[in-house]
């Protein structure tokens, strides 16, 4: 029954020892597992905050570009804003997932290893331990049998010298060595008793310390570890929430800047922004007058009168139709030239002012470097040894160069903004313009109207023949300044030509009116500058157009009548 009892408790301990191994083994494949889960959680966060950095920057104004200029209005700028905060937005997620990795992903990594180590030698012990009192029971039994064995050799040696001793057919000296050995046999059987009786006691002290001290000892520990490691998830648990709580006043102040700027769009001042862009700067047309029967139409000598029309005359096969000022396309897909004439006159004189302010900003900017180069030098002056002070010059040599040809372009663009400045009409030109109209309603209609004229920027004027000006001597009337000329060649005779020209510079010609020319080439010239900067010249019977007059160089012939030019 002992023996059967100890066998019980030997087997439990192992299979307590096996539960608990499955057990642990599991605990550290559920951190595994949560660290794994913490992982991919800070994976998927990093590919967010990428994915949304690439949106904002994908839908960020490219510079040089329409996007840019359309930053002045109000949606736009809070587009922009909500960009900028989406990038922060971003930003908030790369760091929920750096304080996963540094806080739960490192730490349990770390924790991990220590944990399997910690395990191993805890059941290390413990079987070390099972190992020991397995063999002290070996040993007991060992003990036991030998006792067991010499106690019935004693007996039956004991018998065997009774038997001898009764029997009296038994010398005496078969007796005395019967006697002996039976002696010898108790001997032997009450040594094996002490040694039997010696190794059970320390057996039992060690199988008392076994299942007392040494196998409780080994399940305490084994138990702290797993309360340690349901402690540190929990910990990781917490710290995996309020990751993300730490960044939630920044996500909040993002989102408020995004509701913030879609607060701030101004519909009025934005339409407004449309209309100052937009802006021509032309005057509206003026009052059609009457027309008796089939007579030629008499008009207002507004510049920027609407209508088209000419006096008894069919426009050339071949030849399109004039557009109206505020109608026109400009074919020119390029940058246009330098002074912006493409443009109407409003904006052509905003671009000449941001032109203007962007130069008096670089001419600042350079004559602030000359002022520091020469507090420089003077200092190199004062103390030879900071630096040599010839080793300035160069360099104020080459800024008083860029300040000279800054102040030239300068005083370029202010010349072109002067010119708009004065071409542009004002309400007292056009109500000049109509009272003088009205004092020729009875005078005598000339067969020749006001040539309609269309410049290759799109620009738009109306001038009046030789006859009405006589006509207008007494009552002078400003005439625009714009470059003018016949977009349409409405004459039906072919103008003769008056000298020739040689091009200077290659002109592409992409505006209506006007005509294509490669640098050196001759052509015809028909009718020379009137002031605004344009020669009408021909290629050949079918080709003919206006020109830039500083593009070509003109010789005229000194015996040739131009054609007609308009004062």
């Amino acid at each position: 029954m002992v023996e059967e009892r100890m066998g019980d408790c030997w087997s439990q301990t192992k299979d307590q020892f096996d539960n608990l191994e499955k057990h642990t083994q599991w605990g550290i494949e559920f951190v595994e597992k949560y660290t794994k889960f913490v992982k991919e959680r800070s994976e998927i966060e990093t590919n967010y905050a990428k994915q949304i950095r690439n949106l904002s920057k994908k839908y960020q104004p490219k510079k040089n570009s329409r996007e840019e200029e359309e930053s002045k209005y109000t949606f736009c700028r809070a587009f922009l804003t909500t960009l900028n905060e989406l990038n922060d937005y971003a930003g908030q997620h790369e760091v929920i997932a750096e304080n996963l990795t540094s806080q739960i992903i490192t730490e349990l990594s770390r924790y991990l290893q220590d944990l399997k180590s910690e395990r191993k030698s805890h059941f290390h012990d413990g079987r070390k331990a099972q190992q020991h009192v397995e063999s002290s029971w070996k040993q007991l039994e060992s003990c036991k049998r030998r006792f067991e064995r010499d106690c019935k050799e004693a007996d039956r040696a004991q018998q065997y010298f009774e038997k001898m001793d009764a029997d009296i057919n038994v010398t005496k000296a078969d007796v005395e060595k019967a006697r002996q050995q039976a002696q010898m046999r108790h001997q032997m059987a009450a040594d094996s008793k002490s040694d039997y009786s010696s190794y059970l006691q320390k057996f039992n002290q060690e199988q008392n310390d076994h299942y007392y001290t040494i196998i409780p000892n080994i399940f305490q520990k084994l138990q702290d570890m797993e309360e340690k490691r349901i402690e540190r998830i929990g910990v990781c648990m917490k710290t995996f929430a309020d990751v993300d709580r730490q960044v939630l006043p920044i996500v909040g102040k993002c989102l408020d800047g995004m509701t913030k700027s879609a607060e701030s769009i101004e519909p009025k001042t934005d339409s407004k922004q449309v209309v100052e862009s937009y802006k021509s700067g032309f005057e509206p047309p003026g009052d059609v007058e009457f027309e008796d029967y089939g007579q030629a139409m008499k008009r207002t000598a507004s510049d920027t009168s609407l209508s088209n029309s000419k006096e008894g005359k069919e426009r050339p096969a071949g030849k399109s139709k004039g557009k109206l000022w505020p109608f026109i396309k400009n074919k020119n897909k390029g940058s246009g030239p330098e002074d912006f004439s493409h443009l109407p006159p409003e904006q052509r004189r905003k671009k000449l002012q941001g032109k203007i302010d962007e130069l008096n900003k670089d001419i600042q900017k350079e004559m602030d470097q000359r002022d520091a180069l020469t507090k420089m030098k003077d200092v190199y002056v004062k103390n030879p040894q900071m630096g040599d002070p010839a080793s300035v010059d160069p360099r104020l040599s080459e800024i008083g160069q860029n300040i000279e040809k800054l102040q030239f372009e300068l005083q370029k663009f202010e010349g072109w903004l002067a010119e708009v400045e004065e071409r542009m009409p004002s309400k007292s030109d056009t109500h000049r313009r109509s009272v003088l109209y009205e004092t020729q309603n009875n005078a005598p209609v000339s067969n020749n109207c006001a040539q309609d004229r269309e410049s290759p920027d799109g620009s738009y004027t109306e001038e009046q023949n030789s006859e009405t000006q006589v006509k207008a001597t007494t009552h002078p009337v400003p005439t625009s300044s714009t470059p003018e000329f016949d977009d349409e060649f409405d004459d039906e005779e072919t103008l003769p030509t008056i000298g020739t020209c040689k091009a200077l510079y290659p002109f592409e010609g992409h505006n209506e009116g006007t005509i294509s020319v490669a640098e050196g080439e001759l052509l015809y010239v028909i009718e020379e500058d009137k002031g605004d900067g344009w020669t009408r010249v021909r290629r050949n019977e079918d080709e003919e157009g206006y020109v830039p007059s500083s593009y070509v160089e003109v010789f005229l012939e000194t015996n040739a009548k131009g054609a007609m030019t308009y004062i």
